[in-house]
């Protein structure tokens, strides 16, 4: 365990030293969610509902997504990338670590950082635009639990599209792809209940509405009981799931690595 806490640690030094790039998502995030509430606000703050949302809970609903948007993004996408096209990933494959392994291991070391800066900006915008209704003991456990099992989920989606680097040098369009694809099918974009019913059932059978539609409900209280163990249960068979489909994948990708000497 010790070498993958020391790749933690200096994940987040990098990230700390190399903040520019973690600023500019940073703020295309923040400025999606400022959109995103100037459009609720508008729908909801005459005291109308839509499809069982209040405005308060409208809010919480998208500090919640905005909190998951943030975790896992930048750093973790593109640095592996990177990696793999440059052929550096070779050097990876040559350090006594777990190469998956490893990969988390970083990933939580930024997961830091992007929590941190989630959590302040949820802050002032709380400040700004008042509370939000607040969970119960429970209900607040639950929703810890699925955030913490958010990260290595969403990892194992993003790394997993890293990995396709090893057939295509067109690293940006596979991550778009993947963020346009994950933005809707999680909720991010518009919570599911919103969703024509074929499509939100189409969301329902895929690990993405556990990014973000799972912690929501949770939070929100919306997944009362029984329903709500469910989620997070599923939220976890996801996460073993992906993790054996992460291996099987790089065990064939990495076939497709030529290293030439001289």
């Amino acid at each position: 365990m010790r070498p993958y806490r020391a790749m933690a640690r200096l994940a987040w030094r990098n990230a700390l030293a190399y903040r520019v790039p973690f600023l500019m998502s940073l703020s295309m995030l923040v400025f999606n969610l400022a959109a995103m509430f100037a459009l609720w606000q508008a729908l909801l703050s005459d005291g109308n509902s839509l499809a069982g949302f209040t405005w308060p809970q409208m809010k919480a609903y998208l500090l919640v997504s905005f909190v998951t948007n943030c975790l896992v993004s930048t750093f973790t996408d593109f640095a592996m990338a990177s990696r793999i096209r440059s052929g550096a990933v070779a050097v990876d494959l040559v350090k006594p670590v777990d190469y998956q392994k490893g990969r988390f291991a970083e990933a939580l070391g930024f997961a830091l950082l992007e929590t941190t800066a989630a959590l302040v900006v949820c802050t002032v915008v709380l400040v700004a635009f008042g509370g939000v209704p607040w969970p119960s003991p429970g209900q607040l456990a639950l929703f810890a639990a699925s955030l913490l099992a958010v990260v290595p989920l969403k990892f194992l989606i993003v790394y997993m599209c890293g990995l396709l680097c090893f057939w295509t040098q067109n690293y940006l369009g596979i991550s778009l792809a993947r963020t346009a694809i994950s933005g809707i099918l999680s909720g991010a974009t518009v919570p599911l209940v919103f969703f024509p019913p074929w499509l939100r059932h189409v969301a329902e059978v895929l690990p993405f509405q556990a990014i973000t539609n799972t912690p929501a409900m949770l939070f929100l209280g919306r997944s009362p009981g029984l329903s709500a163990v469910s989620a997070l249960a599923v939220q976890i068979l996801w996460v073993v799931g992906l993790w054996w489909l992460a291996r099987r994948l790089w065990h064939v990708a990495v076939r497709r690595l030529t290293v030439h000497g001289g």
